[in-house]
């Protein structure tokens, strides 16, 4: 008999029935391993669409804690220059305002803080000064609970325990559309 030449092997298929499972499991792998970006950003809950304008209202001064932040990430509060790590305790205190202080907010239900940017502002300062509010208001929240409740404030309270605290200190607050200050709008 002749031998087989290294030629002759050469030209045998491979068995390619279970390259299938392979390419199978490979998707598979790769669909669980692989993590898919969610979109992050700010979380507000906004208000209902309307095609009407909504009505002015007259508001008393005293009830808004206006927040100007410019281009060199510094912070204008109630017109006065301020640092952020300021920011947070000031906001609690218009906003509660425990001593009933005739400058600062006749309620809490009535409280509204006005954040204006300006153009050239950081993002990063931008997030800074959105997240000491939103800590004010957070930090409000779990005293009131504690108050109303005697438990801290958190994701797992009860929806009707947050409405009510939420009913008491509704978070208010008003960003308008950035500027250039110091130019005429």
């Amino acid at each position: 008999m002749a031998k087989k030449s290294s030629r002759d092997r050469m030209k045998n298929e491979v068995n390619a029935g279970s390259m299938a499972d392979i390419a199978f499991l490979l998707l598979i792998f790769f669909l669980v391993t692989t993590t898919i970006d969610v979109d992050k950003g700010i979380t507000v809950k906004l208000p209902p669409w309307s095609d009407e304008p909504p009505e002015i209202q007259q508001m008393k001064t005293r009830n808004v804690f206006s927040v100007l932040v410019n281009a060199q990430d510094q912070l204008l509060v109630r017109g006065e220059l301020t640092d952020i790590t300021d920011l947070r305790e000031r906001a609690k205190e218009f906003i509660a305002n425990p001593q009933r202080r005739d400058d600062l907010s006749t309620n809490p239900k009535n409280a509204i803080i006005s954040l204006k940017n300006d153009r050239g502002t950081s993002y990063k300062q931008y997030l800074a000064v959105y997240n000491e509010l939103k800590a004010a208001y957070d930090e409000l929240w779990d005293e009131e609970c504690l108050k109303m409740y005697s438990i801290p404030y958190s994701d797992d309270l009860p929806i009707a325990y947050k409405r009510a605290i939420k009913e008491k200190i509704p978070m208010v607050l008003s960003e308008a559309e950035p500027t250039n200050f110091g130019e005429e709008n």
